[in-house]
């Protein structure tokens, strides 16, 4: 008898089984996974052998998205399957192979993740936000807050083209990464390169605490800061606030340090295996002689430093930091006419006051 035999002459293995033993049917449910024997294939369908539960058919789309599959396998194989329809007109268990393997795939990169392991995948794209890989033929997302501090994209975080073009020097590259979120409904695949590394980091920075004084190497620049790296353990990458690099204000770390530049940097906070450090930890405070330097009243000479909506900020001698309010000139638009940044000019100090880290400056007059 044909495997397509019409329904009125034909009563399935599975029916004649569930009414024989009803019980059996819970053993098998839309969504389960099944191992399945391979029959034979048609232009149309193809057959598997699933045991007592019967025959199982694969056509249509699932035959289309299996195709690939098919032409590996010989009759007798063994593969998994996901059932999709207990029985349908012609009596026969509807499954997928594609579906099923998609499945498998999510409950090993479930079951890693749960067991916190390494895995190496390869970067095969970029994008602003982070590097994609593909893990058992999922595609996973490597969000840039997740790279480690060797591979971090060393750009003003602005500069959104700029730190794309650093990602796309990452692909093709092998790294070593944990999954730490996935979600198969949504297809969402989340890896940590940083995540993969940090126990090892953790055990070298516990050589360290704070208030260490250290040996670094400038390894990279952002807008936020500087990157280091240990000179006697290069494995271990610190970070250099911005405000910690001076006692006065710089928006640029370039105006300070220079890339490969060797100096000496204390230890101020060590959080998750990570290792933040200062450099004007290290430098007399200039504030705490302020008022043996200036006194209110006098003339200083100081260097337009930068604008901002407040006024202008003045470097002065001794490593001190001045401002003068907009309200000297009486707009913006005067204040811009009247002073130049990287230009010298006279000053008054209105006030000093050294717990507030600030000089308030008026115009010399004359």
């Amino acid at each position: 008898m044909s495997l397509l035999a019409d329904n009125k002459k034909f009563i399935s293995p599975l029916s004649q089984m569930i009414k024989a033993e009803p019980n059996l049917i819970s053993f098998l449910r839309g969504g389960d996974l099944i191992e399945a024997k391979f029959l034979k294939k048609t232009p149309q369908a193809a057959y598997f052998d699933l045991g007592k539960f019967g025959t199982a058919i694969l056509y249509g789309l699932e035959l289309a998205n299996a195709r690939n599959m098919l032409k590996s396998l010989k009759v007798g194989d063994g593969v998994t399957a996901k059932i999709l329809n207990l029985e349908n007109e012609n009596g026969l268990v509807e499954i997928s192979l594609a579906s099923a393997l998609q499945q498998k795939n999510w409950q090993e990169l479930k079951e890693l993740m749960e067991r916190d392991e390494v895995l190496t995948v390869k970067i095969i794209g970029a994008n602003s936000g982070g590097l994609i890989a593909n893990i058992n033929e999922i595609k996973s997302f490597l969000p840039v807050s997740q790279l480690a501090n060797e591979h971090y994209p060393r750009v003003d975080s602005g500069e959104k083209n700029k730190i794309l073009e650093e990602l796309r020097k990452l692909v093709g590259r092998e790294m070593g990464v944990k999954i730490i979120d996935l979600n198969p409904r949504t297809n969402k695949l989340i890896i940590s390169e940083r995540g993969a590394t940090e126990q090892s980091i953790k055990e070298l920075v516990g050589q360290y605490k704070v208030g260490d004084i250290v040996d670094v190497i400038i390894s990279g620049m952002a807008d936020f800061g500087v990157f280091v790296r240990f000179a006697d353990n290069p494995a271990i990458e610190g970070l250099i606030r911005i405000f910690e690099i001076n006692h006065r204000l710089i928006n640029n770390p370039k105006e300070a340090l220079n890339i490969n530049e060797a100096v000496k940097a204390k230890i101020i906070e060590i959080k998750d295996g990570r290792v933040f450090l200062s450099l004007k930890a290290l430098k007399p405070d200039p504030w705490e002689s302020a008022q043996e330097k200036f006194k209110e009243g006098e003339e200083a000479t100081g260097i337009v430093y930068e604008f901002n909506p407040f006024g202008a900020y003045i470097n002065l001698e001794h490593g001190l930091q001045g401002l003068i309010h907009v309200a000297e000139f009486g707009s913006l638009e005067e204040m811009n006419k009247n002073l130049e940044i990287g230009k010298s000019y006279r000053f008054i100090i209105e006030s000093i006051k050294p717990e507030e880290k600030r000089i308030i400056l008026k115009k010399r007059l004359g």
